[in-house]
This record gives C-alpha cells, structure tokens and sequence, in this order.
C-alpha cells in the first residue's frame, strides 16, 4: 500500500535529518550514541527471533557509528589519555559486537549497550548548554 516506505517510516527519517542538520557538535556525538544504541537494541530484538540477517545488519550499523562516527570524533591531540582510552574501549566495543554477531550472543549485545549508556550519560552531562545555565 504505502510502496517501500512507510509514511511513518518516512517521518522519521526527515525528522532525523533536520536534527542533524541542525545541531551543534555536543547534540551530534549524542545522536550518534542514540543511534548505536538503538541499532543494538533492535538487533538483540532480531537476535532473539532468530532473524540472523536483520541482526547482522543492525550489530554492522552499530559498529559502523562506533567506528566511524564515535571514534572518528575523538580528538587524540587535545583530549589526551581520555580520548586515548575512549578509542580502546570503542574497539572493543566494536570486537565484542563482531563476537555477538557470530555467535549470536544476546548478553554481549548487552554489555555493549551498557557501555555505550555509561558513556552517553556522561556526554550528556557535560553539555555547554547545561553549564551555561549554572
């Protein structure tokens, strides 16, 4: 009825695009956080269906903005041994999420998730318009 897309579907979409476009550096890192953990959170849903194709496409769009959104934007010069270990733990991250797509491992997707949550909570924390405000 609705051809490839949905309208919902299609709302989304540009819905996410203009957040993008309109963002400012901090808001982007945060949208790059909401979109590894919602890929995780719907390939641990397709994990468990047994989709074996759907997973893997998710675990690889959530490795592909680990690896090139996340990491990418970590700053090794200025951000010292922060930003030095932030690229180890996304390469982990990234290993654990391979592990989870061969072997179909609910738990390790998780753990991942956690990570990422951890790291996303803080980021949000250090938002410049929250220390404007204080």
């Amino acid at each position: 009825m609705f051809g490839s897309k949905n309208p919902a579907h299609t709302y989304a979409e540009l819905s996410r695009d203009s957040d993008v476009q309109a963002a400012n550096p901090h808001r982007l890192i945060i949208l790059l956080f909401e979109g590894a953990e919602s890929a995780i959170a719907v390939a641990k849903v397709h994990a468990e269906e047994g989709n074996v194709s759907e997973r893997g496409a998710y675990l690889s769009k959530a490795i592909d903005i680990i690896n090139t959104g996340l990491k990418v934007s970590l700053d090794l010069q200025q951000g010292g041994e922060l930003a030095v270990r932030l690229a180890a733990l996304y390469d982990y991250m990234v290993s654990r999420l391979l592990w989870a797509n061969m072997k179909n491992d609910v738990p390790t997707m998780q753990e991942v998730l956690s990570l990422l949550g951890e790291i996303h909570g803080a980021w949000k924390e250090i938002d410049p318009a929250k220390q404007q405000q204080r």
